[in-house]
């Protein structure tokens, strides 16, 4: 009952009651890549795999950018995309003694940190159960509020009650107060995984734009003729930068 309310709609699978502590993990690895490479995912994972096996491809060149005859041709290696994924995970939660987080708050015509002022005013007040207030915050991605007091002691009573009746301009708004917890990792473990549907090209000289390279690449591995298949997507990092790739769960 103190946990904050927020309207969901449920799109996963229901599990057997015995499942429920069970947590699941949505994966964003971000993963660096080094000057004169490219990550590629073809739409079928077969074809991933096919050009992974072959290893060395011989990648024709537009001679349009290049003089000599004999540039016209660069040779890269294909490489399997392994990434470290999450498989155990242990949190240690731990609940503070002088944060509140606060939810179900208006949507009003002001700023987040005019929001911020007046509610930091109003529960610094001990008429209204807090006290002076050390920090606020807006939490990321969300409509809560994180209000850290000074002292002990303040926050478990205002928890207890769980709404309070908040003025803010001409309204009241009814705020839901409800425990501030934070989790450190404990335990983390990992094992190797591959992407099935990515390869990793490798030794790519630094000899076309960035875009001529990129289409030259994205070509030559479309055609079936040379082991490759329908292109997903491509990413090109040029020899003397680097760049980050981002994982994302495979939902297709």
């Amino acid at each position: 009952s103190t946990l904050p309310e927020k309207k969901m709609i449920f799109k996963g699978l229901t599990v057997n009651k015995e499942d429920m502590n069970s947590l699941m993990l949505t994966p964003l690895i971000h993963y660096p890549l080094p000057g004169g490479s490219a990550l590629i995912t073809f739409e079928e994972a077969k074809v991933a795999q096919r050009i992974i096996e072959m290893r060395e491809h011989t990648v024709e060149l537009s001679c349009g950018e290049l003089e000599e005859l004999d540039q016209c041709r660069v040779r890269v290696q294909a490489v399997p995309m392994d990434i470290l994924l999450p498989s155990a995970l242990e949190i240690r939660l731990t609940r503070s003694s002088r944060s509140i987080l606060l939810s179900d708050l208006p949507s009003l015509d002001i700023s987040k940190e005019a929001l911020l002022d007046k509610l930091e005013l109003f529960f610094s007040k001990t008429k209204n159960g807090g006290s002076e207030v050390e920090s606020r915050e807006f939490l990321e991605d969300s409509d809560q509020v994180v209000l850290t007091f000074t002292e002990d002691g303040v926050a478990e009573p205002l928890v207890e009650r769980g709404r309070i009746q908040v003025p803010i301009g001409k309204g009241k708004y009814n705020v839901k107060i409800s425990p501030c917890m934070s989790g450190d990792i404990s335990n983390l473990q990992l094992q190797p995984s591959r992407c099935p549907r990515t390869v990793l090209l490798l030794g790519i000289p630094d000899v076309l734009s960035e875009e001529a390279m990129r289409d030259t690449l994205e070509i030559h591995f479309q055609k079936a003729s040379r082991g490759g298949g329908e292109v997903d997507a491509l990413a090109y990092v040029p020899a003397g930068r680097t760049g980050v790739a981002v994982f994302v769960e495979d939902r297709g």
